[in-house]
């Protein structure tokens, strides 16, 4: 018998681990064409149309890059064009929102204190979310507004930050974090796919046509590269968010989220500068180290800190798993070995927040982790951590036995 819960739990093992690889191909070449094009330098005695050059080492070989602003005369017989690991990272991480979080949208997507919507209407708003914000960023690029660099970029923050604050007053606080990444890696490959690529291959097509290209073509690619170049470690950032519930289930986890876009201009500007040989900013750290302390005090402080509520986030589709026989049993476990820690006030030495913001306290939070508790304490010895409170084989069988009863059951009826 097919076992669904592990074969969803390997099903997302190998989207994240292609979403990982991905993303790693797709940042590593991004920055290093940034640093790459701030760093060339103008020599005399360069070929007709190289606007710089560089050299490099690298494994035990020398580099000379050169850049042609528009393209050289007798164009190359092969072009490689940087753009699957863009479209990749973003199918990938698409996959992994539709498997964790559309597919798991009573537990992971909705929070019924905020928005109590049925499953299908909040993957509908996450959709819409997504693309309208898309088309948003997009004409406003497009408008009178993107000729003016730091206005536009103002914009942009306000808008992120517009959308932090929408999506924590729509999904619950992880779902929220992950939105926010989601949203701006859309807009990031987007702009990859929509104008960077397509505006390189009209250059492309007009100069082996012998026509001129367009010098706005190549404007209008450069705003939206730097953009994403702007953007990428917050994207980082919220990717890995869904680990710290710290950040994402406070009440100011928004204005975090606003925060964390600022300490990304912060890293990036250093950076930026320092490959354009005009220094290094120093005053960058600090000022990071500033916004960082800020959002620790944010999310740390005993009156600000307000974590999500289970209770209300548990549909009707859980009570299957408090309705069976076997809940019983499952329960005795999950309160002798797992809800020291698992509490709203951990009585765990060291432990002063439920782990992940999971709490195992009331049967309707024991049931709404079914499948949590199933994969990582009956299936896996997973939980608890070094298997710190001896529970023992017969006990992970019960858990076992729930889960596979409960689901066994639903299914029949």
């Amino acid at each position: 018998m097919l076992d669904l819960a592990i074969f969803g739990e390997w099903a997302q093992f190998a989207v994240r681990w292609l979403h990982v690889v991905t993303a790693i191909a797709w940042i590593g070449s991004s920055f290093y064409f940034i640093a790459l094009d701030l760093g060339l330098v103008k020599r005399p005695g360069l070929p007709d149309g190289v606007s710089g050059e560089e050299w490099q080492v690298h494994g035990g070989g020398f580099y000379n890059i050169q850049k042609y602003m528009v393209a050289p005369d007798n164009m190359p017989e092969h072009l490689v064009w940087f753009k699957w690991e863009s479209y990749m990272t973003w199918v990938s991480g698409f996959l992994m929102l539709v498997l964790v979080y559309y597919g798991g949208a009573d537990l992971f997507l909705i929070n019924r204190s905020v928005l109590d919507v049925s499953a299908p209407v909040a993957i509908l708003i996450s959709l819409a979310s997504l693309s309208i914000g898309w088309l948003f960023y997009h004409y406003l690029c497009k408008s009178p507004l993107g000729k003016y660099t730091v206005g536009l970029m103002l914009l942009l923050y306000v808008l992120l930050v517009l959308m932090a604050w929408g999506y924590t007053h729509l999904f619950t606080g992880r779902a929220a974090f992950l939105h926010m990444g989601a949203f701006t890696a859309t807009i990031m490959t987007a702009n990859v796919f929509f104008v960077i690529i397509p505006n390189q291959k009209i250059v492309v097509a007009d100069l082996k046509a012998g026509r001129t290209p367009d010098p706005k073509l190549g404007k209008e690619a450069k705003q939206r590269s730097t953009h994403n170049n702007y953007l990428t470690l917050p994207v980082i950032f919220f990717m890995l968010s869904n680990h710290y519930p710290l950040a994402f289930a406070t009440t100011f986890n928004w204005v975090i989220a606003a925060l964390v876009f600022l300490m990304g201009v912060t890293i990036r500007h250093y950076f930026n500068t320092m490959h354009a040989r005009k220094g290094q900013p120093n005053w960058t750290w600090a000022l990071t180290a500033i916004i960082f302390i800020v959002i620790m005090w944010l999310s740390t402080s005993p009156k600000f800190f307000q974590a999500e509520d289970p209770e209300m986030a548990v549909a009707p589709a859980f009570t299957k798993f408090s309705e069976d026989a076997h809940f019983a049993a499952a329960r005795e476990v999950v309160s002798t070995r797992c809800s020291m820690c698992h509490a709203a006030e951990p009585v765990w030495e060291g432990i002063h927040w439920p782990p992940n913001n999971v709490r195992l306290e009331t049967d309707a939070e024991i049931a709404a982790r079914a499948g949590q508790i199933y994969l990582q304490a009956g299936r896996s010895h997973a939980m608890p951590p070094g298997n710190i409170t001896s529970m023992t084989p017969d006990e992970r069988e019960k858990l076992v036995a729930w889960y596979q009863s409960s689901t066994s059951r639903k299914s029949t009826e």
